[in-house]
């Protein structure tokens, strides 16, 4: 840009010197001080300008520095200036794309995570949806029919040598639907649910800590069975004590409800029947077989507020129960059948006066009898 074109190389060789010095100085400093950088480059920018201001644009070369750059060591410096320069570039240009590529890498580390974390999510809905999938299964069939069906799409007709079923219908139904209607018309129809709900699944209860399966409820009917899907050597014991702590609660809370609430008729039978899942569209477990409809004829045979059983069953569970005979009762396809009342526990094996609770005593006698 001047006449002086040796001067100006020499200067500006020094000025790139410097430039890479501050340059490796402000880095050797550390992440905390790379300000340093930036500030010493803006210094020497500003240098370089007032250089060709007050030397290139308006001024000759001073006299005194003509021999320093004309010095035979700066011709060395030509040479390392051009490779520190070019080395300066290269790391620069390298540095350039190390940050593309790391600011590539962050952004796709965001997304994966961000995929990663919706996927996490999904997991977790994905389990919370099948925990609930296996319960209401669990709540429709028995947990090993349900398991068997989950592995092989389907389930095994069995056929059960042994098993006590029991019917209990509730009575009364129409009588507090008709009265919920003329005493709360708006809401008749869910009160008579909801309270039908809540003897069913009281009933539920009662099953399960005698260890009956409930099969399914038909209107205002209710039906469960013991030693099915698994066996059980006191399937009858634990029918008969879950239909005596039935027929309890129902009078229990009749009376609680100053005689506000329906009542129960219960009927049982022992004998064989066969059990599975019919169906593809809506899943149920079901048992069927003549002794099936001889437990049903038990009910319908039977009077409210006691449990009706055949003389079958009577012979299975007599020495822990008192019994009252009442008559032969007709069941279709069979004939006529003996059929007793169940009217408590023994006394001798009763641990309440009313014979509803079993002592020790009974519990010994279960364990000779059955072994369990």
């Amino acid at each position: 840009f001047s006449a002086n074109d040796e001067l100006d190389t020499s200067v500006g060789k020094m000025y790139g010197s410097l430039v890479l010095l501050n340059t490796y100085l402000s880095l050797k400093a550390g992440k905390a001080n790379i300000s340093l950088l930036w500030l010493g480059l803006i210094l020497l920018v500003f240098a370089g300008l007032s250089y060709h201001a007050l030397y290139v644009t308006h001024l000759d070369a001073p006299a005194w520095l003509l021999p320093l750059v004309r010095f035979p060591l700066f011709r060395f410096f030509d040479y390392l200036l051009i490779g520190l320069a070019l080395s300066f570039v290269s790391f620069w240009l390298f540095g350039i794309h190390l940050s593309v590529i790391l600011i590539f890498v962050y952004l796709k580390g965001i997304r994966y995570l961000r995929l990663g974390g919706r996927l996490k999510q999904l997991e977790k809905d994905l389990f919370t949806k099948n925990q609930e999938n296996e319960k209401l299964l669990h709540s429709i069939m028995p947990q090993d029919v349900a398991e068997e069906l989950k592995k092989t799409g389907k389930t095994k007709i069995r056929k059960f040598e042994s098993a006590t079923i029991l019917f209990a219908d509730v009575k009364g139904f129409s009588k507090k639907a008709q009265e919920l209607k003329e005493t709360k018309p708006a809401t008749a129809a869910e009160d008579l649910i909801d309270l039908l709900d809540d003897t069913f699944s009281e009933m539920d209860t009662i099953c399960k800590n005698n260890g009956l399966e409930r099969i399914k409820t038909i209107g205002d009917c209710y039906m469960a069975v013991a030693g099915v899907p698994i066996a059980s050597k006191t399937h009858a014991l634990d029918t008969a004590m879950a239909a005596l702590a039935i027929q309890k609660w129902m009078a229990d809370e009749k009376q609680k409800r100053n005689g506000d609430f329906w009542e129960v008729r219960l009927g049982m039978h022992t004998g064989e029947l066969v059990a599975g899942v019919v169906g593809t569209q809506r899943y149920a477990y079901d048992v069927w077989g003549a002794d099936v409809n001889v437990a049903s004829r038990m009910e319908s045979g039977g009077e409210i507020g006691k449990v009706n059983t055949t003389e079958y069953t009577k012979s299975l569970i007599e020495d822990f129960f008192e019994f009252e005979y009442r008559e032969e009762i007709e069941a279709k396809n069979i004939g006529m059948i003996k059929a007793y009342f169940i009217k408590r526990i023994k006394p001798e094996l009763s641990a309440d006066t009313a014979g509803f609770e079993p002592n020790e005593q009974f519990r010994k006698l279960k364990k000779e009898r059955f072994g369990s």
